[in-house]
């Protein structure tokens, strides 16, 4: 196996495309992972106020608004816990210090950030960790209310298991598929986010010396299944079929996305596998079969972690890259950047992280290979500390441009009514746009979002070039505040705007009769508009 991945790679180098730089689409998923687990990310520390803690995540998503990014994955359930008021998880610790303690004074966290990101017209996809109930042994520490504690010994004896230093809701007892599920289900019905994210954890990652202790369970009840392992994942697709009809029963436009361990299975075990030599894979190791979840359309999105580099022997980014882009069944796929990597090569055993130049190839490969469509970094220290000058070429370069998030596969019937400009006032050195949507005939046709396009010259031109989109509004934009105003004019030439509407789909509307002005010495005049070019998204 392994001199067949070096063949592999030889030809990958050979034969692939030269990476250079290429223009940003004009949809692009641009994601950053926000990590609470252990207060990696958010809040710093768990001693921070109410105050301070909100400081800080508006910083980190102005910084990361700064990069281009257009979505943020902020994990919302790191062991069993919430960063949230739920009736069924108590307050994570990593808010408080303490386990069950609400903030003082109180504030509920999640809807402070999915309004801040939706300000910044930024995604906001709820990453929940299912299985993981604790991060270590210490179950004193556990809020009276965590259910580890909170059931009767019988009960928990059922619900988890110790594996290594943690403990873990147990996948085949269908009480805990149900438990879950409501917890889901309370995110979902609760908070305006638009999607439901889980990571790579199913069943634990494989350690040494430890036994996942299931076996009496399989032989008492192997549901027709002859091994333990189909049996496990049998389990794990249970959930992940429940999830789905729950999200799609509830707010049928909220994403289910999965960002599982970036090998599916490696070739030498399975023809369908990538040319890779991975100590692990999602299928074998964590019984999580991510290629049936996407041919049975359980998932909307697939974002693989793939944290190597281009040219690495083992797990080669390319060839990755290029074998999920093949078997995402018609979904949509975001690759996985190991952001945590970059500088660090001698850490990793992988020095090509070393180089500069290596964020910038890998962009410029999802860009290069079909069904590829944006990335998420992980984590996002990386990115604001601008390791190796990684956050001045998203800010400068790749992520120069704005971006709309990629319509899914999920549609909507009625797409959103065509707005029209109401008044455009013309000052000295700026032009002033108003708009409205005046045929709005159900509540499905109102718009979400809005984006302001300009064109050089007397005439609307491409709406799919991302240098013609001027900005985008935040979500759920107050009618009343349906306005813009556009100082970034050169004396002597002509500009034309058009507006489009977008849903929460991510559908466009046609786009809105165009008008135009140019810039004189005198200042700031109106043309005649040019009527007849629409644009569908």
């Amino acid at each position: 196996m392994r001199n067949y991945s070096v063949w592999i790679l030889l030809l990958c180098c050979l034969f692939a495309k030269p990476l250079i730089a290429q223009k940003a689409p004009l949809q692009e998923m641009r994601g950053a992972w926000i990590a609470s687990v252990n207060n990696i990310d958010w809040p710093s520390t768990p001693n921070r106020s109410p105050e301070q803690q909100r400081a800080e995540f508006i910083q980190l998503l102005e910084e990361l608004k700064a990069m281009g990014m257009n979505a943020v994955f902020v994990q919302i359930r790191p062991a069993g816990d919430a960063l949230y008021p739920s009736a069924l998880a108590p307050w994570s610790k990593f808010l408080s210090g303490k386990q069950g303690v609400a903030p003082q004074p109180y504030y509920d966290p999640l809807a402070f950030m999915i309004k801040a990101a939706h300000e910044r017209r930024m995604e906001f996809h709820a990453w929940l960790n299912p299985y993981r109930a604790t991060t270590d042994l210490d179950t004193s520490s556990l809020a009276s209310t965590h259910p580890l504690r909170a059931l009767s010994p019988e009960r928990r004896q059922q619900w988890f298991f110790q594996y290594g230093n943690k403990y873990y809701f147990n996948p085949a007892n269908p009480l805990v598929v149900r438990y879950l599920d409501q917890v889901v289900k309370e995110v979902v019905s609760k908070y305006d986010v638009d999607g439901i994210h889980f990571d790579d954890y199913f069943y634990p990652y494989p350690e040494q010396g430890a036994v996942l202790p299931d076996q009496e369970l399989f032989a008492n009840n192997p549901k027709g299944f002859s091994n333990i392992h189909d049996w496990r994942r049998d389990q794990v697709n249970t959930l992940i079929q429940t999830i789905h009809q729950t999200i799609r029963n509830t707010k049928p436009w909220v994403r289910f996305g999965i960002s599982p361990f970036g090998v599916w299975r490696n070739a030498s075990k399975d023809p369908k596998g990538s040319a890779t030599n991975a100590s692990f894979s999602s299928y074998d190791d964590l019984y999580a079969d991510v290629l049936l979840w996407l041919q049975k359309n359980w998932i909307d999105y697939v974002a693989p972690q793939l944290y190597w580099s281009i040219g690495f022997p083992a797990a080669d980014y390319h060839a990755l890259t290029t074998w999920w882009s093949q078997n995402t069944y018609g979904k949509q796929l975001y690759i996985g950047h190991g952001a945590h990597k970059i500088g660090n090569g001698s850490q990793y055993k992988d020095n090509n992280w070393n180089n500069k130049e290596q964020t910038n190839r890998q962009i410029a490969l999802n860009r290069q290979t079909p069904g590829v469509h944006g990335s998420i970094f992980f984590s996002i220290k990386a990115l604001r500390n601008n390791t190796l000058g990684v956050q001045d070429s998203l800010r400068k370069s790749l992520f120069k441009t704005p971006a709309l998030i990629p319509a899914l596969h999920l549609t909507h019937p009625t797409t959103p009514v065509t707005p029209q400009f109401c008044r455009v006032k013309t000052e000295r050195d700026s032009v002033r746009l108003s708009w409205s949507a005046c045929e709005v005939l159900s509540p499905d046709e109102m718009p979400y979002y809005f984006g302001i396009y300009r064109f050089k010259g007397e005439k609307a031109g491409d709406f799919n070039n991302p240098e013609n989109l001027l900005a985008l509004t935040p979500y759920a934009f107050p009618e009343e505040q349906w306005k813009w105003a556009d100082r970034n004019l050169q004396e002597g030439a002509s500009y034309t705007y058009s507006i489009v509407a977008y849903n929460r789909y991510h559908q466009a509307s046609a786009s809105s009769e165009p008008i135009s002005i140019k810039k004189t010495n005198k200042g700031v005049r109106r043309k005649r508009p040019f009527w007849g070019y629409r644009f569908r998204g």
